[in-house]
Order: C-alpha cells, then structure tokens, then sequence
C-alpha cells in the first residue's frame, strides 16, 4: 500500500480498516470472544483498535507466527471447546451480519462454512509462454470468515506444517475432513491497494445512505 502502518490498521471513514470487521462479528453475536491474532511487530497497533471503539471493547491479544497455519495455530491455542470458529483476515471491512449468521448456521449443522463467490471474468491458465482458457464454471473466489466447529479445526490443526496450507480449508482437508461452501459476499472485498480502500470507503457510504 506503500505506507509503513499495515493495511488493517489503515484509516477508513474515520476508523482503522479492522474497527469494521470486529464490529460486524460485536453486532451479530453479542458476547462474542475475538481473538486479535498480530505479528509481533505490530502488537502495539491494537491500541489503535482499542481506541476506536468509543464504549470500549475486550480484545484477546496473540502473538502471530511466521506463516497464516503457525498464527491460527497460536489463536487456536485460546479457544474453548465447543465453540464455532470464526477465522477472518482483518482487511475485510465489509462483511455483514446476513453472511456472517450463514456461517455459523451453517457450520453448526454440517461443520464448517467457507464463504465463496462466482468467477464473472474469463480466466486462462499460463505456462511457459502459452494460455488455455478455464471453465470459470467449476471456480469459485474464496473469502473469509472461515468457519468451522472448534474440535475440527483444532485436530486439522494438531497436523505438521505443509506449504500447500493456504488457508483453513485447506488445512482441515488434508487432515481427511470435507469442507462446505456457502454463497459469500460481492461486497467482502479484501483491502490490499489504495484503490480497495476507495471502492471499501464508496461500499460503505453507499450503505449508509
């Protein structure tokens, strides 16, 4: 993004980017637990977090490691069994309380929820200098929060690293489990350039009116 603040913690409409999703999650489950999970460069920025809520929040702060699997891992070292588990990537401001509840119904009944949307661009897969188009059909956009039962995701994650460990699902089925997907959000959009905290500040100013 080219500053030295990291994305999570930029300002959006006045709050810090990961205000929002930790709001969203306050807002549909009352009492929640949250879990803040942040490399140890950056565990002084959750006073930024902290210092956005006006009437004040509880946070529980972990030191992340040096891959997403090892800082799942350490969050996971603080939940309770039998919860439902919510693992978001900080940079999504816009997710709403509709997805978040489809998840958790969702994951309560088969045992995970995997937030997913359509593929409306033409795709081609590369290689050494030639193209082939995709069935965009058979693809889908994953998103987060990645929700599952707390005692599938704490066996999946009682496994060794592997380097095709790319996000929770992932995880949870190399160690032999199915994961369910369920229809995401267009608006979940992931904040990683400047121009995504533009469309994230239009999104929400839109919403609001």
């Amino acid at each position: 993004m080219g500053t030295a603040l990291p994305k999570q913690f930029l300002p959006l409409l006045g709050k810090p980017v990961l205000h929002y999703a930790i709001k969203a999650f306050r807002d549909t489950f009352p009492g929640i637990r949250i879990i803040l999970v942040l490399p140890a460069d950056q565990l002084s920025y959750a006073n930024i977090v902290l210092q956005s809520f006006e009437d004040g929040i509880d946070l529980d702060v972990v030191t992340g490691g040096p891959t997403r699997f090892h800082s799942v891992q350490q969050g996971l070292q603080q939940v309770e069994p039998g919860s439902i588990i919510f693992v978001h990537d900080g940079v999504r401001p816009l997710i709403d309380t509709e997805l978040l509840q489809r998840c958790y119904d969702t994951a309560i009944e088969y045992g995970s929820a995997i937030p997913a949307i359509a593929v409306s661009d033409s795709i081609r897969q590369c290689s050494e200098g030639h193209s082939i188009p995709v069935n965009r059909d058979q693809l889908r956009i994953i998103q987060t929060p990645q929700t599952f039962r707390s005692d599938i995701l704490l066996d999946a994650f009682s496994q060794e690293y592997q380097d095709s460990f790319t996000d929770e699902a992932t995880v949870v089925q190399a160690y032999g489990e199915d994961v369910v997907l369920v229809e995401g959000s267009k608006k979940n959009i992931k904040v990683t350039t400047p121009e995504d905290l533009l469309i994230a500040a239009a999104l929400m100013n839109a919403t609001q009116q």
